[in-house]
């Protein structure tokens, strides 16, 4: 399973090839994707802000809830675990609650752009950094 952070969808709306080909293998249904309900939230806060554009982020919402598995904050385990997460690897708040999801999902592989991320170290997991 192929996690997505808020990240990933940053770039693939700014045509990051990396992003692009993975969007691609998942809208063809060659690969599996989670995606955090917090994600969904961080990109309307960016549209409104004015960082992305609100009708490509709406599209971009659309199709994350047509092609991907959406994960939802619901259980006292799951805020443990990224409670846990925020301490032990110093990445902030809702950082480690997507990221918290997502392993919780099945995530075995995780694209994103934030360098939070990469201090995650666990056997199995992968964090792929789009912007290296």
């Amino acid at each position: 399973m192929t996690g997505l952070d808020t990240g990933f969808f940053v770039e693939l709306l700014k045509g990051n090839g990396q992003a692009v080909e993975k969007w691609k293998n998942i809208v063809d249904g060659e690969t599996d994707a989670v995606v955090c309900s917090l994600t969904i939230y961080e990109l309307k806060r960016l549209s409104l802000k004015g960082c992305l554009a609100i009708d490509a982020v709406q599209l971009t919402i659309e199709a994350i809830m047509a092609v991907c598995q959406v994960v939802w904050i619901d259980d006292c385990e799951l805020l443990d675990a990224a409670a846990r997460l925020a301490h032990g690897n110093d990445i902030p708040a809702v950082d480690a609650l997507i990221l918290a999801l997502l392993l919780q999902a099945g995530a075995h592989t995780i694209y994103s752009t934030d360098r939070h991320l990469q201090s995650f170290k666990r056997k199995g997991i992968m964090v792929v950094n789009l912007l290296v």
